[in-house]
């Protein structure tokens, strides 16, 4: 599956369980470690772990190879690492708290379109 249409199938499968304020945050050249950054919150842990096991099943029918996945025992921040992009569910304190958007802002680069 190409890159693009995955990153937006997982936009996609994020609001099928009604994921908040997601983005999208093109770090191609930025960081060694990856080149896109999906952001989102749920409203709480069992709604994070609904958003994550809804990715996790959807990648693995659509055979998009899943590297790693974090926390989702505590389900505040879970992250799914795909290699060329990196999937962040946070809760709404975490995410306030750590601000990862903030790292990488660049108004032209958050929400990139993908779908044309």
């Amino acid at each position: 599956m190409e890159q693009k249409q995955a990153i937006a199938n997982i936009i996609n499968w994020m609001e099928e369980k009604k994921a908040v304020d997601i983005k999208h945050i093109d770090v191609t050249g930025e960081t060694d470690f990856t080149d896109h950054l999906i952001i989102c919150s749920g409203t709480a842990e069992l709604h994070n772990k609904a958003i994550a096991e809804n990715i996790i099943f959807n990648a693995k029918t659509n055979g998009l190879e899943i590297l790693s996945s974090e926390g989702k025992n505590s389900s505040t921040w879970i992250l799914i690492d795909f290699g060329d992009f990196i999937v962040h569910i946070f809760s709404q304190d975490k995410r306030e708290y750590y601000k990862i958007e903030d790292l990488y802002t660049v108004d032209s680069r958050i929400n990139k379109e993908i779908k044309e």
